[in-house]
């Protein structure tokens, strides 16, 4: 069965006149009976009573004369959705982020891409870098923004998009809208820059399993030569950043989600003393942000245009100077 069939089949049936029917699709008429007969004999059934010249539907016309209508709108639903999905105007993006971009630079991507595109549903899971990249090859997401390198050599491919340094989180002072110092909170060297080795012995806020920023951290202090400390562990970004504020701890996060928090002071961490004195940020600890999706799932047109007001947005911010500090945009102009 056909749908070019169940088309003509409607046609007669709604004008009762092969010719007037063949007339109105603009199709020769035989070719148009020729259809019709080879329906019937798939169906094994008379659709069309033919007495006298007169066109009825027979009972088993009558039968599916209803069904051949719903299938053919339930054709045309589907070939409009698809070439409204095309055009941007339906369609769906489903994004990984890490806490710290849905904290900071997302929102406002968002907020140009849902201006653009209204029709776009955009669906945003918030997650650790390592379970964003888990629920990438699964197919749970369309894209994410993760943290390179990906572990476990993932079937993805990534485009990297920012760097961004990491800082020591710690208790503001007095005055500056952070409570009163507890006398458990560890004091910090006074200097502009803290060094890994700053870390040891002091009780560390530490993200649950799952987030790259407890590996990198972790891995950071046993390359320097100790164990880190944890006064907690366990949180999501909002948690470790309030626990940071009542002084159970420091914590190494990305210097973005300071902004807004006077509660909270960001000191930059460096790897080598020389380097910060000469007033650079030096080798110091930073991540690299990628754009990640499946390596065999062709991106939807929505994904698409998602990626390029991503790219759009961040090339602008970086030219106008209102990246947050301590991220480099790695998008060409």
């Amino acid at each position: 069965m056909q749908l070019q069939q169940l088309a003509y089949f409607v046609a007669v049936a709604e004008v009762r006149h092969f010719t007037q029917a063949a007339e109105l699709l603009r199709v020769a008429q035989p070719s148009l009976s020729k259809q019709i007969r080879a329906l019937e004999n798939e169906l094994n059934v008379s659709l069309f009573s033919r007495a006298r010249g007169n066109i009825t539907l027979t009972p088993a016309g009558e039968a599916l004369l209803p069904l051949a209508k719903r299938i053919l709108a339930d054709v045309d639903t589907a070939r409009l959705e698809v070439q409204e999905l095309v055009g941007l105007k339906r369609g769906r993006v489903r994004l990984g982020a890490t806490p710290s971009l849905c904290a900071g630079l997302l929102a406002d991507v968002l907020r140009r891409f849902h201006d653009a595109y209204p029709g776009i549903q955009l669906i945003v899971e918030e997650g650790g870098s390592r379970d964003l990249v888990r629920e990438l090859t699964r197919g749970s997401l369309d894209m994410a923004l993760v943290i390179l390198p990906l572990h476990g050599d993932p079937p993805l491919d990534t485009t990297p998009i920012l760097r961004e340094y990491l800082v020591v989180a710690s208790p503001a002072g007095p005055g500056a809208g952070a409570p009163e110092r507890s006398p458990r909170t560890p004091q910090l060297p006074r200097r502009s820059y803290l060094r890994i080795e700053d870390l040891q012995n002091r009780p560390l806020v530490m993200f649950r399993p799952g987030y790259d920023l407890r590996e990198a951290t972790i891995s950071a202090c046993r390359a320097a030569g100790f164990e880190p400390r944890f006064a907690v562990e366990g949180g999501e970004m909002d948690a470790v950043l309030r626990f940071v504020e009542v002084g159970l701890g420091i914590a190494v996060v990305p210097s973005m989600v300071l902004a807004g928090r006077p509660g909270l002071r960001g000191t930059p961490l460096v790897l080598a003393d020389d380097e910060a004195r000469r007033g650079r940020q030096g080798p110091g600890l930073l991540r690299t942000i990628a754009l990640a999706h499946r390596k065999d799932v062709e991106l939807t047109h929505a994904a698409r245009a998602f990626q390029e007001t991503l790219q759009t947005f961040l090339v602008e911010a970086a030219l106008a100077g209102s990246l947050p500090a301590g991220v480099e945009t790695l998008v060409d102009a």
